[in-house]
């Protein structure tokens, strides 16, 4: 009887210490999935920055080494952007006509969910690869993305970002004139725009961001340096319908044919406040700033334009577009769309601000943006002719400019990123 006792009891020894063994198993593998993909890439990218940093000083000319070099951030972005895509195993195989889609983001987390969930609702979404381009590094944003589940995405991470530079160009310096007439009474650095005043590093982020991730996709990105159809281009505040990549796709299709003068496709009326016409007719019209693409070609025209772009005294891309890089080609620069707009721009706060009480918007994370159903289908018909909008109001050739642009470092850090990828022993800015 004693045996039995004994042998009872050592069984149920051992099924506790067995149960005790399972449950910290359990938890070790518990805790590992739990772990964010952030931080398990935090620490791959601190790797072995050293050989990064040989690997850059055979790639970029002296003055963006030296940029990078200060900050060890940039590093670990200048590292994370050779990450391949996620989602390779859900979408192994994108189709040879695709139309690469770039969201170029900051900081609005809250429009950034509104715009993804857009996105996973676009009808051929999973055919294509989808890039999304940081200005700045945001934990936050980076979980947004980590969440995409409806088709390939890349992420890069501007090194050169005013956002990680606490105390170094291109963000803030002690020694950096701050007022009006600062530069006169000497011992500060940097000079003012047309207007008197010195740069902020918030304000030129915006300009730096669009250029070095322009000449990223197009010249950089082992998976879209190759790439000669058409780049959608999309922000953290734009809304896209259902029909959006069809349309665009049909849009790119038809431009050779329907208007062979056209440098690009847009999704929208260059007006933001339109929903379009809804007439039985394609539009030609000045490019727009939502939901608008272009080809390689187009790229290489613009690119050629660097020291306009990086001169003009303006600290918003799209203006510096528009008053003298487009001007620059020597005749219209039109874009062609549907008669009805597949994207639309809600944002209200932040830089770029929207349209009050009107229209499209966002607050307090609703979304109030009608989809009708005439916007979940291709609504973009072959037979079609083309009505051109001539004479449009807007920027053109002739204004001189808003400024916030005016200060030396950030004009040849700009001419930088033009040759950052076409480096030569005579590319560094003067």
């Amino acid at each position: 009887m004693a045996n039995l006792w004994k042998k009872q009891r050592l069984r149920d020894t051992g099924l506790c210490r067995l149960g005790i063994l399972f449950a910290v198993t359990f938890s070790i593998v518990l805790m590992l999935v739990s772990v964010p993909r952030t931080a398990l890439n935090g620490s791959s990218i601190d790797d072995d920055l050293d050989g990064l940093d040989i690997d850059l000083e055979a790639k970029l000319n002296a003055s963006l080494l030296s940029v990078a070099r200060g900050n060890r951030m940039s590093l670990r972005l200048h590292r994370r952007n050779h990450f391949s895509p996620r989602n390779m195993d859900l979408f192994p195989d994108l189709a040879k006509d695709r139309v690469v889609i770039v969201l170029y983001v900051h900081n609005r987390a809250q429009y950034f969910r509104v715009t993804v969930e857009s996105l996973s609702k676009v009808k051929g979404i999973s055919e294509t690869l989808l890039i999304v381009s940081h200005d700045g590094y945001f934990e936050e944003m980076n979980r947004i993305v980590e969440s995409i589940k409806f088709c390939q995405v890349k992420q890069i991470f501007s090194p050169y970002s005013p956002h990680i530079y606490r105390t170094s160009f291109p963000g803030v310096t002690l020694n950096d004139c701050k007022n009006k007439g600062d530069e006169a009474k000497g011992h500060c650095e940097g000079n003012p725009d047309q207007y008197g005043n010195h740069r902020s590093p918030k304000i030129v982020s915006l300009k730096h961001h669009w250029w070095w991730m322009m000449n990223t996709v197009w010249d950089g990105l082992e998976e879209t340096k190759g790439h000669e159809g058409h780049v959608l281009f999309i922000e953290e505040d734009h809304f896209l319908f259902p029909n959006a990549y069809r349309n665009i796709q049909t849009l790119t299709r038809l431009k050779p044919a329907k208007c062979p003068d056209c440098f690009a496709a847009n999704l929208a009326p260059s007006d933001v406040k339109s929903r379009g016409e809804g007439l039985e007719s394609l539009v030609a019209e000045r490019m727009g700033n939502v939901g608008y693409s272009f080809n390689r070609s187009v790229w290489e025209n613009i690119h050629q334009k660097a020291r306009e772009f990086c001169f003009f005294d303006d600290y918003n891309w799209d203006i510096t577009m528009w008053a003298t890089v487009f001007p620059s080609f020597g005749s219209p620069v039109y874009t062609l769309r549907g008669p009805r707009t597949s994207a639309v721009h809600f944002g209200k706060c932040g830089l770029h601000q929207g349209r009050g009480d009107e229209g499209d918007c966002i607050d307090n994370g609703v979304v109030n943006i009608e989809v009708k159903e005439t916007d979940k289908v291709v609504n973009i018909k072959e037979g079609w002719g083309v009505r051109v909008y001539k004479h449009q109001a807007g920027y053109k050739a002739g204004f001189e400019g808003w400024g916030g642009w005016g200060d030396d470092r950030d004009r040849h850090l700009c001419l930088d990123f033009a040759t950052m990828y076409r480096y030569s022993s005579s590319s560094a800015s003067p």
